[in-house]
């Protein structure tokens, strides 16, 4: 088996065919029923595409994601932690992942794995006062949205322009039917695209379908 790095801590497993994986920093410990591969001393998690928009966006061919080894990030709707758990792998045992979640069902989950990565800070709340949330955890290297609401953009250029470093880059996965049901995608996803320009920088926009249907994650830089 043959391995291909994409970003820090994250790889390409060629094995027939290609599958996305990132070092697993707790070893033997799924997440979510992901498959794990034992190479060279070393072990590593199965990142599955339509379980994740950010590994759909490798899988389209992207590879331009500002996530490093110490990086210290914001996940603003993070769920049970799928995701959350590749972040974490990503930045290692000296970065560190802010995770935001509402739901108090999901927000268990995302606690309970942390109990087993200490890099993952699980807070419980809306994403609409992340300022008051991380208090003095500010300026992050890097910044991850995913929810499902009709002002998630909104949301997120707030975060955005209060708590992202000067040059540094953010993500957000618009879910285009929680904006608006009766408008095409690509509609939606032309107007988010011009309402975050008008704030940041966007670098890139990939539509992740097959993997995730109507929805696309857009990347973004804030400027100096």
């Amino acid at each position: 088996m043959e391995l291909l790095n994409v970003i820090d801590n994250v790889y390409w497993l060629k094995q027939g065919r290609r599958t996305l994986v990132s070092l697993n920093m707790v070893r033997d410990r799924q997440v979510y029923g992901e498959k794990l591969f034992d190479i060279k001393s070393q072990q590593y998690r199965e990142w599955i595409p339509d379980r994740s928009k950010l590994a759909a966006a490798f899988y389209k061919g992207f590879r331009n994601v500002d996530i490093k080894k110490g990086y210290k990030i914001l996940y603003l709707g993070a769920s049970s932690g799928t995701t959350v758990s590749h972040v974490s792998d990503i930045v290692g045992a000296d970065g560190s992942v802010y995770a935001v979640e509402l739901s108090e069902e999901m927000g268990i989950k995302l606690i309970l794995l942390a109990e087993s990565r200490k890099n993952i800070f699980p807070i419980i709340g809306d994403a609409r006062k992340v300022k008051e949330l991380v208090g003095d955890a500010r300026n992050f290297d890097f910044i991850y949205q995913d929810i499902s609401q009709r002002d998630q953009v909104d949301i997120f250029i707030g975060a955005v322009q209060s708590l992202l470093k000067p040059g540094k880059s953010a993500a957000i996965a618009i879910k285009t039917k929680s904006i608006d049901v009766r408008a095409s995608s690509r509609d939606v996803i032309d107007q988010e695209v011009k309402k975050l320009g008008k704030f940041f920088k966007v670098t890139a926009s990939i539509n992740l379908y097959p993997y995730q249907k109507d929805h696309a994650l857009v990347f973004v830089t804030k400027r100096q």
